[in-house]
C-alpha cells in the first residue's frame, strides 16, 4: 500500500511538473496560443455575434440540414478560410483551484497505472517503463492526435513531446520505485 501511495504521489507530481514546464518555461505550446493585436475587436465581434458560450466550427450548418445541402456548403468552402472557436462569455481565473484539480487528476492517473502494473505476474523496471510509455502513447493518440486529424492543432508536436517525456519520466520513477528491493 505504501508503494502505491508514494508511487502515485511522486508520479503525479512528475506529470504535473512536466506539464507546468511545457506550458511555461519551455513554451512548447506557444504555436497554439498566438497573439493578435486585433484581439479586442475579435472578442467584441464574437460577443455581439454568438448567441451563447460554446464550441463553433466555421463554416458549418444548422442541425437538420439535408445531406445534399451539407455537401454543397462543404464543396463551396474547400480552399477557403475556416476556424474552430471555443467561446466563453466571461474569463474566470482561479489558478490555485485549477492547479489543485490538475495535480489530483495526475495522481489518480498514476495510481491507475500502478494498478495496471500490479496485475502483471512478472514486473520489472523495463516492463514498468515500457508500460508507462505505452500509456503516454495511448493518451496522445486518443486525445491530441485524434483531435488533430479533424481540427489541425498547431502544437501537435508539443503534445507528442509532452506525453513521451512525462510518461517516460514517470515510468523511470515507477520502474525504480515499484521494483526496488526492500530490507525485510
Amino acid at each position: 500500500m505504501k508503494k502505491t501511495i508514494v508511487g502515485a504521489l511522486v508520479g503525479g507530481i512528475i506529470l504535473f511538473m512536466w506539464q507546468f514546464a511545457s506550458w511555461t518555461a519551455l513554451k512548447l505550446h506557444l504555436p497554439a496560443q498566438g497573439y493578435t493585436a486585433k484581439q479586442d475587436t475579435i472578442l467584441q465581434t464574437l460577443g455581439a455575434t454568438l448567441e451563447k458560450e460554446g464550441g463553433y466550427v466555421l463554416p458549418s450548418w444548422p442541425v437538420g440540414t439535408s445531406r445534399d445541402e451539407v455537401d454543397k456548403i462543404t464543396q463551396k468552402s474547400i480552399g477557403k478560410p475556416w476556424a474552430s472557436i471555443q467561446y466563453h462569455s466571461s474569463l474566470e481565473y482561479n489558478m490555485g483551484l485549477n492547479m489543485a484539480r490538475a495535480l489530483v487528476t495526475n495522481i489518480v492517473l498514476v495510481w491507475l497505472l500502478i494498478w495496471i502494473i500490479g496485475k502483471f505476474g512478472n514486473n520489472s523496471f523495463s516492463t514498468t517503463l515500457t508500460t508507462s510509455l505505452i500509456v503516454g502513447l495511448i493518451v496522445y493518440l486518443n486525445s491530441a492526435y485524434t483531435s488533430h486529424v479533424w481540427y489541425k492543432l498547431f502544437d501537435i508536436r508539443a503534445y507528442l513531446i509532452d506525453y513521451i517525456a512525462m510518461w517516460g519520466l514517470t515510468g523511470l520513477w515507477l520502474g525504480w520505485w515499484l521494483n526496488r528491493k526492500t530490507k525485510a
